[in-house]
C-alpha cells in the first residue's frame, strides 16, 4: 500500500483514529485528512459529554459491544500514555421505581454477558454508600465507567497523523465525490481537488448526504437530535461523586436525562433529546429549511413522529422550561433543583434511521470497492474510536477490488 493515498473525510475522533491507525500501519501511505471546518473534532466530538462507557448496553455479539469494550481499553491506555485526563469515577444505573427493576434485571444479564469489568447490583443502602446524596430502589455500579476529554484526544490523533507523514487539511468542504476506475475517488472542495486510492467516509452529522456524494445509496438516513444539558452550580457540584443514569427504555434511543461529572470538575444534567431543525442546530433558533424539507419527504420520520410523539413532546417541554426539565433530573438526586443549575451548551447526535422508522442501532459501516463510509456511529463512538479504526483499516488495507 506504500505510495497510495487514503483520503479520509471528517475530522472528528472517529475519522481522525481513523487516519492515524491507517498511517502507523502502512508508513509510506500518504494519509490526508479532510475537514470542511477550520479545527478539529468541533461537532459531536468537540460536544461529548467525556463518557468512556463500559459497554452495559448494547446487544450481545453486536459491532457495539465488542468495539466498545476493545475501544475503552485502548483509549485508557492511549490517554495514560500521552498524560490525557482519564478518571474512573464509576457510574451508577439507577431504578427508582419498582418498575424499573425488572428492566434493571435484564440490564445486568446484558452487561454480564458483555463482560462489563467489575459490574454488581447495589441496594438502596449502597446506593446512598457510593452517591450519598442520590435514591433509588436499586442500581447496578459499574466502577470501570470513566470519564476523559475526547476533543483533547482527537487533537493528540491529529499530532500523530501529521508525525507519521500524514495531512490534516481543514477548510475542506467536500462538495463532490467521482468514484474512478479501479476502486479509488477523487474528493473535491469548489475547484479543489485530491486524488485517493482509497477513500474513508466519516462525516458524523452529514454522514449520509456525502455518503450520497459517493453512490453509497440513500439509507440509512440521519435525523439529528440536539441534546440539551444544564450545569450545576460550583458549590452544589459536590453532591453529584461520578455519573449516575436512569434505567434506559428500550423503545427509545436515548439515555435520558442523568448526571456527568466532568474531567474539569463541572457537574452537568443532561442531555435531552429534541428534534433539531438544522444538522448543525445547538440552538433552538437554528433552522435549515433545506433540512426540514429533507425530513419532511423522509418516510421514516413520519413513522418515527407517530410511534414517539408523546416522548416528543414531553422531551420539548423540559427543552422549554427548566423545572420541567430539573423533575425528572430530581427523581434521582432530589437535592438538587432548578435554583441550582443554569442551562449549560448543547450538542448534535446524528441518530440513523431506516425508511420504515426504526432505530439504526448499531454501528453500520458500508464498503464498496475503495470506497468506505461510516453511515452510523453514535453513542460509544468516542469510547470506541481507536477499535471502529482498527476494524475501518482492517477493510481499507485489503484489496480494493474484493467487494
Amino acid at each position: 500500500m506504500a505510495d497510495e493515498t487514503v483520503a479520509v473525510v471528517g475530522a472528528g475522533i472517529v475519522g481522525l483514529a481513523t487516519a492515524r491507525e491507517i498511517a502507523l500501519r502502512r508508513p509510506g501511505t500518504r494519509v490526508v485528512v479532510l475537514e470542511k471546518e477550520h479545527e478539529v473534532a468541533v461537532h459531536q466530538t468537540g460536544h461529548n459529554s467525556g463518557v468512556v462507557h463500559a459497554g452495559l448496553y448494547y446487544r450481545p455479539g453486536s459491532l457495539k459491544a465488542r468495539l466498545c469494550s476493545r475501544g475503552m481499553a485502548m483509549i485508557r491506555e492511549y490517554c495514560r500514555d500521552r498524560g490525557l485526563p482519564y478518571e474512573e469515577c464509576g457510574k451508577l444505573v439507577v431504578a427508582v421505581t419498582d418498575a424499573e427493576v425488572p428492566r434493571l434485571e435484564a440490564l445486568y444479564a446484558t452487561a454480564r454477558e458483555n463482560r462489563v469489568p467489575g459490574l454488581r447490583r447495589v441496594d438502596a443502602g449502597e446506593i446512598h454508600e457510593l452517591e450519598p446524596y442520590a435514591v433509588g430502589r436499586a442500581a447496578l455500579h459499574s466502577p470501570r465507567t470513566a470519564i476523559t476529554d475526547y476533543t483533547a484526544i482527537a487533537r493528540s490523533f491529529a499530532r500523530d497523523v501529521v508525525d507519521s507523514g500524514g495531512e490534516v487539511r481543514l477548510g475542506f468542504p467536500v462538495t463532490r465525490v467521482t468514484r474512478l476506475p479501479g476502486g479509488g475517488a477523487e474528493v473535491a472542495s469548489g475547484d479543489r481537488t485530491l486524488r485517493a486510492d482509497r477513500l474513508v467516509l466519516c462525516a458524523g452529522l452529514h454522514s449520509d448526504s456525502v455518503a450520497r456524494l459517493a453512490d453509497d445509496g440513500d439509507e440509512p438516513q440521519v435525523v439529528p437530535f440536539r441534546g440539551e444539558y444544564m450545569t450545576v452550580a460550583p458549590d452544589r457540584a459536590h453532591l453529584v461523586r461520578g455519573l449516575i443514569y436512569p434505567v434506559p427504555d428500550p423503545r427509545y434511543p436515548f439515555l435520558g436525562v442523568h448526571f456527568t461529572r466532568r474531567v474539569n470538575g463541572e457537574v452537568e444534567v443532561g442531555p435531552n433529546a429534541v428534534l433539531a431543525l438544522a444538522r448543525e442546530g445547538y440552538r433552538r433558533s437554528d433552522i435549515d429549511v433545506r433540512e426540514l424539507a429533507r425530513l419532511a419527504r423522509f418516510p421514516g420520520m413520519w413513522r418515527l413522529a407517530r410511534q414517539h410523539w408523546r416522548t416528543g413532546v414531553r422531551e420539548m417541554h423540559g427543552s422549554l422550561s427548566m423545572a420541567a426539565y430539573m423533575k425528572a433530573a430530581r427523581a434521582y438526586v432530589p437535592a438538587l433543583g432548578v435554583a441550582d443549575v443554569v442551562r449549560g451548551g448543547a450538542g448534535v447526535r446524528a441518530q440513523a434511521f431506516g425508511r420504515d422508522g426504526s432505530l439504526v442501532d448499531d454501528f453500520v459501516i458500508h464498503r464498496a470497492g475503495g470506497v468506505t463510509a461510516v453511515r452510523n456511529a453514535p453513542s460509544p463512538a468516542a469510547t470506541s474510536s481507536m477499535a471502529i479504526a482498527e476494524h475501518i483499516a482492517d477493510t481499507v488495507l485489503e484489496d480494493p477490488r474484493a467487494t
